[in-house]
């Protein structure tokens, strides 16, 4: 039984909604996290010229959407699809980031990341109507591919790319319609 100051995983509210002009700065400090730059290719501070570039070359890209990822009603990740192709097979690529700090302080992280990547999944296969969803993840980072594996993504072949001065493994991940857990 839950206590007068819980909430159960029912009662809570997750919505990915468009992303505004309003949230660009919120995007952009949470992609600076230290947590967040870790995990990413792109590990350097981006500095608000270069997110600046960035927005304006996304928000008019139909092949891309960004995303805000809305916790209880608190903006808390943007989730980004990218290469979308709806010519033949509906296919796309994905990726998501979270407001590590905020989320950690308020011991919110891991129902977030849960939330965040059933939202995008949804999204992506019910929302978009792709047949396959794409992404990729470090290979030093075991944790993020456990979570993949849960949600059926399969790994393929790991490459070796050099980015930001730093030689990183990447692995390429996919979802497939017919692979994807349903609720």
């Amino acid at each position: 039984m839950l206590r007068p100051d819980e909430k159960s995983e029912e009662s809570e509210t997750h919505v990915l909604r468009e992303a505004t002009a309003d949230d660009v700065h919120l995007m952009l400090s949470w992609r600076n996290q230290e947590t967040n730059r870790q995990v990413s290719k792109t590990s350097h501070e981006i500095t608000a010229e270069e997110h600046a570039r960035w927005w304006s070359a996304v928000r008019g890209d139909p092949s891309r959407r960004v995303l805000v990822y809305v916790r209880d009603d608190r903006p808390c990740g943007v989730v980004t699809f990218f290469d979308l192709r709806f010519d033949g097979p509906r296919t796309g690529a994905w990726g998501f980031y979270l407001d590590a700090d905020g989320l950690a302080e308020r011991d919110e992280t891991l129902p977030a990341w849960l939330g965040v990547m059933r939202e995008a999944v949804e999204y992506a296969f019910d929302g978009l109507h792709l047949d396959r969803l794409d992404g990729e993840v470090l290979g030093d980072n075991t944790v993020v591919r456990q979570m993949n594996r849960r949600f059926r993504f399969v790994e393929g072949t790991p490459r070796e790319e050099l980015s930001d001065g730093r030689k990183i493994t990447v692995i390429p991940i996919s979802l497939a319609r017919a692979d994807r857990r349903q609720r």
